[in-house]
């Protein structure tokens, strides 16, 4: 799936007509484009889920005593 995603990207950037890799707001969006899709793939940290969970777990509690 990953490689699908960069084959994407790839095409994209060929596309890419000499004036637009010329003008600095277009190479800050592809570059801005590849991080985000990067990021995307990245797994959530485990400790970042264990936090998710504590939040939710005190949440529910919080709405347990207001009853």
């Amino acid at each position: 799936m990953t490689s699908r995603k960069n084959e994407q990207i790839d095409g994209q950037r060929a596309e890419l007509r000499a004036s637009d890799i010329m003008d600095p707001n277009s190479q800050i969006g592809v570059k801005l484009r590849s991080l985000y899709a990067a990021v995307q793939e990245e797994a959530i940290p485990d400790r970042f889920l264990d936090l998710l969970e504590k939040l939710d777990q005190a949440e529910l509690a919080s709405a347990k005593a207001a009853k």
